[in-house]
């Protein structure tokens, strides 16, 4: 939705997928070429992944607590990436940027980061800052400051 301020035309707005391809609200069908950028990998509304959510969803959807799923797929996370001492998960690319910058800080012990002017790395305050003509760190986020 970001992406069409600066390239124009009108978004679409998706109501349903199946497999690789999605429908919009005025039932134009279309190849999605995108998958959310990843996690649907086994396309939309695959149904193994349908009737997994069914079943976990039967028992409960968050406990904020440890819960055999959670061990189990950490378990299995660190059998696939064994070369990992440590594996975490996130909700999100913004915690999955601020996990590894905060990583990064510590392993490294330096103070700054670089990041690229006119990319989206995530929205965070520290990810939402550029310098000045004098090197000064500017807020350029949503609130209006620039």
């Amino acid at each position: 939705m970001r992406a069409f301020g600066s390239v124009g035309g009108d978004p679409l707005y998706i109501v349903r997928g199946q497999g690789s391809h999605i429908w919009d609200a005025d039932g134009n069908e279309y190849v999605d070429y995108v998958g959310s950028w990843g996690p649907l990998i086994l396309g939309h509304a695959a149904p193994t992944v349908i009737e997994a959510v069914i079943a976990a969803a039967r028992d409960g959807t968050s406990f904020r607590s440890f819960h055999p799923s959670r061990s189990g797929s950490r378990r299995a996370g660190h059998f696939r990436f064994s070369a990992h001492a440590k594996v975490r998960f996130v909700s999100s690319g913004t915690e999955a940027t601020m996990s590894a910058i905060r990583l990064a800080r510590a392993y490294t012990k330096r103070k700054y980061i670089v990041k690229f002017e006119g990319c989206y790395h995530g929205h965070a305050d520290a990810l939402l800052v550029k310098p000045d003509r004098r090197g000064h760190a500017r807020y350029s986020g949503i609130s209006g400051r620039s």
